[in-house]
């Protein structure tokens, strides 16, 4: 028989653990922007944001969910992130 809750977790600790991997060397908001992000986006199949908060099970308003995420979009993406993204990769 099949766990799917324990599937579901193990794969999830395996995004987060890429996700701090790529985001080490940022503030604290960023590399909680990067987990957020990396997991919606894996676990719902779809890059829009809504689709992307469902995933997450936060206990806000869809909308400001939304709209957190695309503050962080706005800024665009750190030089930092970028080469820790890029180190990983590489090896």
């Amino acid at each position: 028989m099949v766990n799917f809750t324990t599937n579901t977790y193990q794969m999830k600790r395996e995004i987060l653990t890429f996700s701090n991997k790529i985001s080490r060397e940022l503030s604290k908001p960023e590399r909680k922007f990067t987990a957020d992000i990396t997991y919606g986006m894996l676990a719902s199949g779809s890059c829009l944001l809504t689709d992307i908060v469902d995933q997450l099970h936060e206990n806000f308003q869809k909308v400001n969910s939304v709209e957190r995420l695309t503050r962080h979009l706005n800024k665009g993406t750190p030089v930092k992130a970028l080469n820790s993204y890029l180190s990983v990769v590489r090896k």
